[in-house]
């Protein structure tokens, strides 16, 4: 048996195991890397579901294949019409993902972050088939590069979950997530599959380095979802085997840095697109086709963004437009698939803002020499309404708990911004405000508690 804490994220993919040496360690990636972008590009949406055939092993794999046999045959389909080799690699991911939407973003199949869709509502059954598939490739990918470095394949794990994968209607939508999960899991050769909160497992990895005896509220900002725990922690508490009465309160909702790198893609970028220019009526243009532009982690805001009926809105548009050159530019970004470039290229200088007061946003690839500049407070401007949402939950887990913590321990990739630690202190003044490993600290607490569950 060969056990691993597996954070499968929004943002970023990591994995914990066990070495021979009895210590845990996250397991390399992507070359020396230890966390993987969670983004999946296929020259062709139909080979997914052949890359998850071939990648799987027995009787699963005979299931897969009767289970799939429709969508198989368009794969081989499309192998044969497009001219495609035997050996030629079609799925790629993590960076190599992005390399090659960005060099060909109007063929193959792009996705970021599908975990963000795992719990939407209205899924038919063939979408939540083939979200299955893309999180078994996934998965597949992450566990052949696991095993390489393992003395045996990986067997058992614990994954990560936000506490609600969706605000409405979050039971059903965490069913159907933890399902799709668990599904995936077990079809890229995992025997058995548990899950734990991710703030929980932040906690447990917090928790090793404490002296003392602590009421905790982890916070922990990722790309797809806010999550809070207050949790009592310390030498007297790690060991126990049942740990429900320690957590004392816990929140989550669907916020995260992904809305962040949004509301700048609307707020900062959209303008330049003409999401603020006006019709020859003197009236404004409509605003939600811009919007499910930039909203990627929406599945009905990007169908209708892809669809047929916008880009005759968008014909429409121009020849109503006083200012058609923007227009024209937004008709490119929507002929070449670039929506998800722009909301990178959001997150980039969300990154850049950090470190300084204004960052100048690269757009070469939509018209040469575009470029746009944004300043720290142009982005804490745009992004005020998820950071609000982030501190809501932070009130409501202090209002379940009943009693205020003695420090705030912050993770996930997001709490980094400089916005986000800002409201924080602001919420709970005279606290201290510990910074934990922003990208590992899931994937290390889940690697503990697998240790527990599986032993």
């Amino acid at each position: 048996m060969q056990i691993c804490g597996f954070d499968y994220g929004t943002s970023n993919c990591a994995l914990g195991a066990f070495q021979n040496s009895g210590a845990s360690q996250l397991l390399k990636l992507e070359g020396d890397k230890v966390f993987l972008p969670s983004t999946l590009y296929a020259i062709a949406r139909e080979l997914i579901c052949e890359s998850v055939g071939l990648g799987m092993n027995g009787n699963a794999r005979e299931d897969y294949i009767a289970m799939r046999a429709g969508p198989l045959a368009n794969a081989r389909r499309v192998r044969s019409e497009e001219g495609f080799l035997p050996d030629e690699q079609t799925l790629f991911f993590g960076r190599e993902a992005f390399d090659q939407y960005f060099s060909l973003p109007e063929e193959g199949y792009f996705v970021k972050s599908p975990k963000s869709f795992l719990g939407a509502s209205g899924l038919r059954p063939q979408q939540v088939g083939f979200f299955e598939d893309i999180v078994t490739a996934m998965m597949l990918n992450v566990k052949s590069k696991a095993d390489a470095q393992l003395s045996e394949p990986l067997t058992h794990t614990v994954i990560g979950r936000p506490v609600n994968f969706q605000g409405l209607n979050a039971e059903k939508s965490n069913q159907q997530a933890l399902e799709i999960l668990t599904v995936a899991a077990k079809r890229a050769g995992f025997k058995e599959v548990e899950f734990l909160y991710e703030p929980i497992a932040a906690g447990l990895h917090f928790e090793q380095q404490l002296t003392d005896n602590k009421t905790v509220i982890v916070v922990d900002i990722g790309g797809g979802t806010t999550d809070c725990a207050v949790v009592r922690m310390g030498p007297d508490y790690r060991k126990k085997d049942d740990r429900r009465a320690d957590f004392i309160g816990h929140t989550g909702e669907r916020v995260g840095g992904n809305d962040l790198d949004i509301q700048m893609a609307g707020n900062c970028l959209l303008p330049l697109f003409g999401s603020e220019s006006q019709l020859k009526s003197g009236k404004p243009v409509p605003l939600q086709v811009f919007l499910n532009a930039v909203t990627t982690n929406d599945v009905s805001a990007q169908a209708d963004f892809n669809s047929m009926e916008t880009g005759l809105l968008l014909k429409q548009l121009l020849r109503d437009s006083r200012q058609p050159e923007l227009l024209k530019r937004f008709i490119k970004l929507y002929n070449n698939h670039q929506n998800n470039q722009l909301v990178r290229s959001a997150e980039q200088s969300k990154i850049a803002l950090s470190d300084k007061t204004d960052h100048q946003v690269d757009l070469a690839y939509v018209e040469q020499a575009l470029n746009h500049s944004i300043n720290f407070n142009d982005m804490a401007e745009a992004v005020e309404r998820p950071v609000s949402k982030m501190i809501s939950l932070i009130d409501d887990a202090l209002a379940q708990a009943g009693s205020m913590p003695d420090l705030v321990y912050v993770t996930g990739g997001s709490a980094q911004s400089p916005v986000i630690q800002e409201a924080i202190r602001q919420r709970l003044p005279g606290l201290e405000v510990v910074d934990g490993d922003h990208f590992g600290s899931v994937a290390s607490g889940l690697t503990v508690w697998s240790q527990r569950v599986f032993n």
